[in-house]
């Protein structure tokens, strides 16, 4: 059992993440006409426009809410916040905001089987990852009541600080994620799987997604109007005719 969870937990992580990078910069540079979200708002655009929206308000506060949860240090809002208020700030946004990406991505996932035109024009990868997120959207959840249970803010610590181990290539200790429950330990080998997939599915548009911050900083595009070289009218010969 130790052996295992030293390497799920200890060497996993890092195979996930060397094939979401390398994966994502190869496919990017040897393919990049299928560097795609492949929407299909042209073949219908019922559910899509209410689907599309709470999935992605909710999964873009999800992200940036795991992010600065697990990689913040504790040392650096302890001096303004104990670890049970920031628990507490988890379970509920993350709650709220959970729902809300639940809510659009069961529309989504409804819209693309049920839908005959849309399913007949959607690849298996497509509703592959879809349902993979939801199973992952659905365990994350489901750990809100294991969280409230522990709200000391002690899980939240332990797994803080395997993060953090994990990107700064520092030794991880995984007994002490033995003890944990297994929502816990189910939700991170998922999400460490999504990145494995990363490259391979039409998640990659993402990496466009953040790029385009850019566009709020680019230069102004001057357009130049082009004259056709024409002679006006009164410039053109004179035709003569058939008497002449």
């Amino acid at each position: 059992m130790n052996t295992l969870y030293g390497f799920v937990f200890g060497v996993y992580p890092y195979i996930c993440l060397t094939v979401f990078l390398l994966g994502s910069l190869i496919r990017f540079d040897r393919d990049q006409y299928t560097w795609k979200s492949d929407s299909s708002q042209l073949l219908r655009s019922g559910l899509l426009r209410w689907g599309s929206n709470l999935f992605h308000i909710g999964i873009l506060f999800l992200f940036f809410g795991h992010l600065l949860g697990l990689l913040t240090p504790h040392s650096f809002y302890s001096h303004f916040m104990e670890a049970p208020v920031k628990q507490m700030i988890a379970i509920v946004s993350g709650g709220a905001f959970g729902l809300l990406c639940f809510v659009g991505l069961t529309m989504l996932i409804y819209r693309r089987v049920f839908d005959p035109r849309i399913r007949y024009t959607s690849h298996r990868t497509d509703i592959a990852i879809l349902l993979i997120l939801w199973v992952q959207l659905v365990v994350g959840l489901i750990t809100l009541p294991f969280s409230w249970a522990h709200s000391d803010g002690s899980v939240m610590l332990i797994l803080a600080d395997w993060a953090q181990r994990i990107l700064t290539l520092r030794h991880v200790d995984t007994e002490v994620l033995v003890g944990l429950p297994w929502p816990y330990l189910f939700h991170i080998v998922l999400g460490m799987t999504i990145f494995l997939l990363f490259p391979f599915s039409r998640l990659v548009h993402v990496w466009s997604g953040f790029a385009s911050i850019g566009y709020l900083f680019r230069p102004y595009q001057v357009v130049r109007s082009r004259r056709l070289n024409v002679p006006a009218r009164h410039n053109l010969p004179r035709q003569t005719g058939a008497s002449d």
